[in-house]
């Protein structure tokens, strides 16, 4: 049987419980256990494929087709391990699940309440991946803040849990901030001692506290700390600010979290930790030898979860070709014919991001139209591809009106519309192409050259397609479909054989790229934007030697 960890969070949002509940799994899967995190969440959505990226960040895809919580990105990248359908549960999930079986007649004519019906289904959920044998640890991270009226369910079934499991067989980890007043020159207990006191009043008593903090906390604030909320000092675990997400493991190891949480659970069956592959990461990732900026064009900028796995995905491929990778944000929206040269000036490559609707449409279509003209390394992702073919059906094929479905229905020239399948579908969520699909690529392209072989998966998250009427005048007029889905021919990749380093994917290469396998095409978008920012650079340098002259 596998044994629990939870870990909850007070004072306020964002603190990192998923890094640090990554984090700690990493250490523990480094000694050779076999571990996985699970995501509750206390919104009544079912899923947050229908959210705004504004409200949520980004809708992360798992090779089942589940549309979760960003937090299973962090979950991924750090374990290096596939997570499913099971692995992120929302507030909506389980009361649709329980109102279900209440129409079907499961209770009996019972009163459904939230105790015990509601908080049964959420311990059925929080134990379901420990009950086969195929991990030794799960840990369960409880989204939102204690006190919230949302998570009391999702705490309550943690209180029960405490009870009906063998005291060994579960830890509770509590996430809280010591925050620092500079007037007064001193870090704050106070914020944490409430918040833990908040927690024990629901009944559950944290066996671990860790301290988000700016500064170093003092042998006696632990011990302050520790006799206040009734933990052992050794308990009391500093997460001071790291400049990477990815010290976090290291600064845990550190503080001894890992083994803090094999005694309570008495686990006595372990290994030094391996972290040399994760520790080479590192060095390459904090000592660059180049450097390149790339433009990443979106129109979710101001919040920065709204890409995520985009930008950690740069980060391994630039740790990969020990490049520093500088991201330089461009809204689409501003971007027109007039301004475009002087918006990407100074960049080594572009991005053109994932998105649905009209807005900032146009404004993409100019930046690809620039990368494709200037021969700028260029990678577009799902939305992003789309619009490389309308940029390429407009000023190459001559095809002025063309479009997509999605943004003008009426469109003459149709050349991304709707896919077959979705044409009957009316509900929004869960009804996307979701989930990992084959792609076959065809030998002695740039697309094969990245991967090095003729079959990939990679997971998508779209309804409109290339329309395939137009594939034979695109390929006439030098655009390739160097990959398309083997079993219904739909194209996944276009590349431009004539450019430097020109793809756009129909798919969404960022969710598979992990700090142990950064993503190929990633990689080589990066060693593009490499080469392109030496050759710059060899251009420039005569130049300046005949100034100093």
């Amino acid at each position: 049987m596998a044994k629990y960890i939870f870990v909850t969070g007070g004072v306020t949002s964002s603190l990192g419980k998923g890094i640090i509940a990554a984090s700690l799994a990493k250490l523990l899967q480094a000694r050779g256990l076999r571990v996985t995190i699970q995501k509750f969440d206390p919104y009544i959505n079912v899923d947050p494929g229908t959210l705004n990226p504004y409200e949520h960040g980004e809708c992360y895809v798992t090779e089942d087709g589940a549309e979760t919580d960003l937090d299973l990105g962090h979950y991924e990248r750090f374990l290096n391990i596939f997570t499913s359908q099971a692995n992120n549960v929302t507030t909506g999930r389980i009361y649709q699940t329980v109102i279900n079986k209440e129409r079907e007649g499961a209770y009996l004519g019972k009163t459904v309440q939230v105790v015990p019906h509601i908080t049964d289904e959420i311990k059925r959920r929080m134990l379901v991946l420990g009950q086969d044998n195929k991990y030794d640890i799960v840990i369960t991270e409880i989204g939102g803040t204690v006190g919230d009226i949302e998570s009391l369910p999702f705490v309550e079934a943690v209180r029960q849990l405490q009870w009906e499991l063998p005291e060994e067989d579960s830890v509770v980890v509590h996430l809280t901030l010591i925050p620092y007043l500079k007037a007064a020159k001193e870090l704050k207990t106070k914020p944490t001692q409430h918040s833990v006191r908040m927690l024990s009043q629901e009944g559950v008593h944290p066996d671990i506290i860790v301290c988000r903090t700016e500064r170093p906390l003092t042998p006696e604030l632990r011990r302050k700390i520790a006799l206040f909320c009734n933990v052992k000092s050794e308990a009391v675990i500093e997460a001071a600010d790291a400049p990477t997400i990815y010290e976090v493991p290291l600064t845990m190891m550190r503080e001894k979290l890992d083994l803090i949480c094999l005694k309570k659970m008495n686990i006595t069956q372990y290994s030094e930790p391996e972290l040399g592959k994760w520790k080479e990461f590192l060095d390459k990732l904090k000592y660059p030898k180049s450097k390149v900026t790339i433009g990443l064009i979106g129109k979710y900028l101001e919040l920065q979860d709204a890409y995520k796995s985009i930008l950690e995905a740069f980060v391994h491929a630039g740790a990969m070709n020990e490049c520093q990778v500088q991201i330089q944000n461009v809204h689409s929206e501003y971007i027109t014919d007039s301004n475009v040269a002087e918006k990407l000036a100074g960049l080594d490559g572009l991005l053109v991001a994932p998105g649905f609707g009209q807005r900032g449409v146009e404004g993409k279509i100019e930046a690809v139209r620039y990368a494709r003209e200037k021969g700028l390394p260029f990678f577009g992702i799902c939305l992003g591809m789309q619009m490389a073919v309308i940029e390429y059906a407009r000023h190459v094929l001559g095809l002025k009106t063309a479009h997509s479905t999605e943004m003008d229905p009426q469109t003459p020239d149709p050349v991304i519309d709707l896919m077959e399948e979705q044409k009957q579908i009316t509900a929004k969520g869960g009804t996307m192409r979701l989930g990992t699909y084959p792609c076959e690529i065809k030998p002695g392209t740039l697309a094969y050259s990245i991967y090095g072989q003729p079959l990939v998966n990679e997971r998508h998250r779209h309804r409109w397609e290339f329309n395939n009427t137009y594939l034979e005048r695109f390929e006439q007029a030098g655009m390739v479909a160097s990959g398309k889905n083997p079993a219904t021919g739909l194209v996944e990749i276009v590349e431009l054989p004539a450019h430097p380093f020109f793809i756009g994917v129909q798919y969404h290469p960022e969710l598979k790229s992990t700090v142990e396998n950064p993503q190929p095409v990633f990689v080589h978008f990066i060693k593009a934007a490499k080469a392109y920012a030496e050759k710059k650079a060899d251009v420039k340098s005569p130049l300046l030697q005949g100034e100093m002259i």
